[in-house]
């Protein structure tokens, strides 16, 4: 049996179609008697609106486009929850993509994402995107973008993120007080605007602290644990081994801790460490490591808020919106 379509209801209940359109979108032109009656046969006849039909006729879809880095990572999974209960509150699917870490991969995902006509981009740069023109040329076709977490001051658009410079500078702080002077950071790609924030924020600190800074104690690298582990391996090469190390995020302060362990060194009487992001394992380990807290489910709660305005917004000189969130230093037994 043929799924019932638009024309049916309009011939049992002698509406127009377009009437019955209307009152399948709750539109407020159409009274609520003449509602409860289209929504009651379209129950009864199993009536579903023909999402791909409407995507023709308005040249966008109820599909948001997500794309994260990676997936795996408990920060962007967290966020993730947090734009999809927002999208799916406003009627909204979420289609989520991840770049892989690479500028090629987010390319080709921000093109097939905008072939299919979707009604906005939810977006975290991958550590190797320098150029955006692939998300200029959608914002030039009309696709309203929000950057989270991972941005860049080359686009013009909405930007949610942490106060990734504060978050740094609290727990550095937290290490200079506990009596900590030779401090080592495992940073992040240099072309990331959290770990050119993270960097300033451990860099002042230890200037306040009157503690001098040392361009060999900082290690730059990736995101993953694996960086944890090859960054703290430069360290052992320094002349003397730094009594404290801030990591960029969790898996790479997580990489560190495992290695600190096999060289059969003490946490933290031999190394305090600390790292950023306050994601779940870091309270499992032994000593639970020192981190900060970032809202990563309210980011992407954010993120999404800002994009449903811009979505509906009937203004065509839309100001873009930047909005930072507070972090939190959570200390525990690594430091």
């Amino acid at each position: 049996m043929a799924p019932a379509t638009i024309k049916d209801l309009a011939r049992e209940l002698k509406l127009s179609p377009s009437t019955i359109s209307r009152a399948v979108r709750n539109h407020p032109d159409i009274s609520a008697t003449t509602k409860k009656r289209v929504v009651s046969l379209a129950d009864k006849l199993d009536y579903h609106p023909d999402s791909i039909a409407q995507s023709l006729q308005t040249k966008k879809t109820k599909t948001i486009g997500v794309i994260v880095p990676e997936i795996k990572q408990p920060f962007f999974a967290a966020a993730i929850n947090g734009i999809e209960e927002l999208a799916y509150a406003a009627g909204y699917t979420i289609i989520v993509c991840q770049s892989n870490e690479t500028a090629d991969r987010e390319v080709l995902v921000a093109r097939s994402l905008g072939s299919h006509r979707v009604a906005g981009l939810l977006v975290s740069l991958s550590r190797d995107t320098q150029n955006l023109d692939h998300f200029k040329v959608l914002q030039r076709r009309g696709v309203p973008i929000v950057f989270f977490d991972r941005v860049s001051n080359d686009i013009e658009a909405s930007k949610v993120v942490v106060d990734d410079y504060k978050g740094a500078f609290d727990v550095v702080e937290h290490l200079i007080k506990s009596g900590y002077k030779r401090i080592a950071h495992l940073a992040g790609p240099k072309n990331l605007s959290i770990s050119k924030f993270r960097l300033k924020g451990y860099m002042d600190a230890l200037q306040q602290g009157n503690l001098p800074f040392n361009d060999s104690m900082v290690v730059y690298g990736g995101l993953d644990d694996t960086d944890g582990i090859i960054g703290f391996q430069k360290l052992l090469n320094l002349e003397s081994l730094p009594d404290a190390i801030f990591a960029v995020n969790d898996p790479v302060a997580t990489g560190a801790f495992v290695m600190i362990k096999e060289h059969g060194l003490k946490i933290p009487d031999d190394i305090a460490l600390a790292g950023f992001s306050n994601t779940y394992m870091t309270s499992l380990l032994d000593p639970p490591l020192t981190t900060v807290e970032q809202p990563s489910y309210e980011i992407g709660k954010t993120a999404a808020q800002l994009l449903m305005e811009q979505i509906n917004s009937k203004d065509e000189n839309f100001v873009p919106k930047f909005i930072v969130l507070k972090t939190s230093l959570i200390v525990r037994g690594s430091t």
